[in-house]
């Protein structure tokens, strides 16, 4: 992929957490959880416990921040996942601004991919509906069966990142060298982003507008946390990109 004339200060590519940073749930999940744990006569913590559950792997979350067992696992997905495509799809919806600032990093030449727990088939349908599949050349998502339980001696999210940040190595479109590598930057809303990207020598810089408690993310070692896409855009090098794309949209109206 070659850049522009004034792209030499940008990453060398970026990568995308979904749920929370690219894309409000608005409730679906939340909701999906929910309606799982009732319809299993568990107990339903409340919204502020639901939250927190955004991000990370949902059979993990459900163990520690629910009641439930690990051998009430496998229906509850089934509950979560039902609700889930019945209603979630719907009820998302990209943050403001996402558009344009993929936009932008595209037409710099900037490589980028989508790192998720998220199971992969969810996540590619989340990123189709709302028209975001064509920025992406890497998709990096958890395994469809999520009652498989991550590797106990692994840093949360470290696996999937290592995926897309190889995947954009295999497509050709990212020198694998330590020093391109190191040029790599994670964007995310969770500590699990933060600690996915420092366990592959990567940078992460953190969004405000996601489901990240006070202080989470700068206690993971997020370089930054970041309130709009115009800040993440300025931070990324990519601010004049993102200007002119959004001003070709409003030319276009």
């Amino acid at each position: 992929m070659s850049r522009p004339p004034g792209s030499d200060s940008l990453p060398a590519a970026v990568l995308f957490d979904l749920d929370g940073t690219l894309v409000d749930p608005a409730g679906g999940i939340t909701g999906g959880i929910a309606y799982a744990l009732a319809g299993m006569g568990l107990p339903v913590p409340e919204l502020p416990v639901l939250n927190s559950m955004v991000g990370p792997k949902l059979a993990e979350s459900l163990l520690s921040s629910t009641e439930a067992s690990p051998e009430q696992l496998p229906e509850l997905i089934a509950r979560y996942r039902q609700w889930y495509h019945e209603h979630a799809l719907a009820m998302s919806r990209p943050y403001p601004g996402i558009p344009e600032l993929l936009a932008g990093l595209q037409a710099a030449g900037v490589p980028l991919a989508v790192a998720t727990q998220k199971p992969q088939g969810a996540a590619r349908a989340v990123l189709d509906r709302h028209g975001l599949s064509r920025f992406f050349e890497v998709l990096s998502g958890a395994d469809d069966d999520e009652t498989l339980p991550a590797p106990a001696d692994q840093v949360p999210k470290a696996g999937i990142v290592a995926v897309a940040v190889q995947g954009l190595a295999d497509a050709g479109l990212l020198d694998p060298a330590p020093g391109a590598v190191g040029r790599v930057v994670m964007i995310g809303d969770r500590e699990h982003d933060v600690l996915g990207a420092r366990a592959n020598q990567l940078d992460c810089i953190g969004v405000g507008w996601g489901f990240g408690s006070p202080g989470e993310l700068l206690r993971a070692g997020a370089v930054a946390v970041l309130e709009s896409t115009a800040e993440l855009a300025a931070e990324l090098g990519a601010g004049d990109f993102v200007r002119t794309r959004q001003e070709a949209l409003d030319g276009a109206l």
